[in-house]
């Protein structure tokens, strides 16, 4: 466990994790239970909270030094980054500011029908640039965008907080 001069990376840790699981939890939700099919994009936006998951879970487990502590801080905020970038392509995707990817279904280009046929087949059943699901008009994709930003300020709040104490020490 961390020493008691680390209690800010301690408490950072359990609110993301907290946050990152009840985000994992309502996306199965939403999928298992309501039978909201995820599209391609929608399976990325949680591979970052699996991570700051498994990161946190490591700074609690281990007795690592502040140092490594703080690295890990970093990858933290720069992973819920990422997954604010790709909640944010998702949302650009949803309001149709730009085309999806590949795997989103958006473009089908093909040189014969038999090609167009099979293309067609290889399409996800749940196209990226339509909203499935929202509440106060902001999509699933939107509201991870919100809580992915707020997680990497999280984790950039506790490294500046920790080196505000360290430097009063």
């Amino acid at each position: 466990m961390l020493s008691k001069n680390n209690v800010i990376f301690t408490k950072s840790c359990f609110i993301i994790i907290l946050f990152s699981t009840a985000a994992l939890i309502a996306a199965f939700a939403f999928e298992y239970i309501g039978g909201l099919k995820p599209c391609s994009l929608c399976i990325y936006q949680r591979i970052p909270h699996g991570l700051a998951i498994s990161l946190c879970m490591v700074t609690l487990v281990f007795k690592l030094s502040p140092q490594s502590v703080v690295r890990i801080f970093v990858i933290l905020a720069f992973t819920s980054l990422v997954g604010a970038g790709i909640a944010l392509f998702h949302v650009g995707v949803e309001q149709q500011f730009w085309p999806g990817t590949q795997g989103c279904g958006s473009n089908i280009e093909a040189t014969s029908v038999e090609a167009f046929r099979l293309k067609l087949l290889q399409q996800p059943i749940v196209r990226c640039d339509e909203i499935a699901w929202s509440l106060f008009g902001v999509s699933m994709a939107g509201y991870n965008l919100i809580l992915s930003l707020g997680l990497s300020f999280i984790a950039a709040f506790a490294i500046f907080r920790w080196r505000n104490i360290k430097a009063q020490i």
